[in-house]
């Protein structure tokens, strides 16, 4: 079940290149925007890719763009232009037929120092309509956890919201680096509200996007929350190059289909 739910990132201007390679290999893909690409869309070529994942039976999904942008700035002008991305992008990923749409936190506690309320209260106002266009777009949202240390700021803002519409990804090479959290406590926090996932490897030092067990991660905790989940998560293998991707793909099948020892 869990290689029918497998998707691979795929950049934007690099659809045409990679798109007809990451569908060969039996994925959907998960087309990642930057923020100037979403003015001036070419909607003929958004149905054109549209129609090559539709033949597929599947359903791709959506990477918001993120340089620059935080729902929970302090700055109202750029909660502003924040909105007007992510209404964009969930916009594009409604055209491509995309079930869902990752989104970043835009927080960390270097950033906004005893400033975590504030920023929470911020992003739950700019959330609030982007929620309800998911809902009307079909499309849901998930929140990626990137520089978080805890769960504390992701979870209290997924659970202001009582909807299906908006929950979690789980970047597992963003926990390595960033997480104080045990991987186990961690995904206990977030799995009633498990969206989505980011699978890649690292070696703790820096956000290397390995192929999925070339790294120093352990995937055993979240091999046994995926074995118990009668519904399991998308999954996204974050691989940056073709040959990452293969490899990313072959160690994810032998890894995820072995039982987890309890």
């Amino acid at each position: 079940m869990l290689c029918k739910r497998l998707q691979a990132h795929l950049p934007w201007l690099r659809c045409r290149e990679f798109l007809p390679r990451i569908l060969d290999l039996g994925l959907a893909p998960e087309v990642a925007f930057k923020g100037p690409e979403l003015d001036g869309l070419d909607g003929a070529r958004l149905d054109a890719v549209a129609r090559l994942i539709a033949a597929t039976g599947r359903r791709p999904t959506v990477h918001a763009p993120f340089f620059d942008l935080s729902p929970g700035a302090m700055e109202p002008l750029v909660r502003q232009i924040t909105l007007q991305r992510l209404t964009q992008a969930l916009q594009a990923a409604e055209r491509l037929g995309a079930h869902l749409m990752v989104v970043h936190p835009g927080y960390d506690r270097w950033r906004y120092p005893k400033l975590a309320a504030t920023w929470a209260d911020h992003a739950a106002t700019t959330f609030a309509p982007l929620v309800d266009l998911a809902e009307q777009l079909d499309c849901r949202l998930a929140l990626e956890n990137i520089y978080e240390e805890t769960t504390e700021t992701l979870t209290g803002l997924v659970d202001r919201f009582d909807t299906p519409w908006f929950g979690h990804c789980y970047d597992i090479g963003h926990w390595r680096l960033f997480g104080r959290q045990v991987q186990e406590q961690w995904l206990e926090r977030i799995a009633p509200r498990l969206l989505h996932l980011h699978l890649h490897d690292n070696h703790g030092l820096a956000d290397d996007h390995l192929p999925v067990g070339e790294g120093s991660i352990d995937f055993t905790p979240l091999r046994r929350l995926l074995s118990g989940l009668a519904e399991p998560p998308s999954i996204t293998l974050e691989a940056h190059d073709p040959e990452d991707l293969r490899r990313s793909l072959r160690n994810f099948t032998s890894l995820f289909a072995k039982e987890p020892q309890p």
